[in-house]
């Protein structure tokens, strides 16, 4: 069976970024927009890099433009708009697509056909729950804010793991 570890993005400076670099942390990925009515969820997934980076936890954005073109900027907008405006300390790819032809195999991987929870992505700020062991735990529409109840005890319940 795949794990997440199998797979390989760039950052945003088009610098490798393996998955493998997170084996044994809890991941949250959320497909991110910079110009979208959820895009304030930012700060929630901030605040909980910095409630539970020190249990293991770590955050990676994945910038997507599929949704209404809701991420048109470069890599260089997209970081300086998420330091600037969010204080964004945790990792960010280069831009993916979630769905279609151009699916990222991560995301086949995600919501593909046999994943854990398949289906196309819905929106920006959709968020995958991955365990230590690189798996998918749950998923969490882009509606669920990163703070509340539900991702927040699925995140401990992992983290306890």
């Amino acid at each position: 069976m795949n794990t997440i570890y199998d797979f390989n993005l760039n950052g945003l400076k088009g610098i490798p970024m393996p998955f493998s670099h997170y084996k044994g942390k809890v991941l949250l990925l959320v497909n991110v927009a910079s110009q979208c009515g959820l895009t304030p969820q930012y700060a929630a997934l901030q605040k909980l890099v910095d409630r539970y980076a020190s249990q293991g936890f770590q955050v990676v954005g994945l910038p997507c433009n599929q949704f209404g073109g809701q991420e048109p900027g470069s890599p260089s907008e997209i970081k300086s708009f998420c330091e600037n405006q969010y204080q964004i300390t945790f990792p960010l790819t280069e831009k993916i697509e979630v769905n279609g032809k151009g699916r990222h195999p991560l995301y086949a991987h995600l919501a593909g056909d046999g994943a854990a929870f398949p289906g196309d992505v819905t929106w920006n700020f959709e968020k995958f729950l991955i365990d230590k062991q690189g798996l998918v735990l749950r998923r969490f529409s882009p509606k669920t804010a990163p703070d509340s109840e539900a991702v927040t005890q699925a995140l401990e319940e992992a983290l306890a793991q």
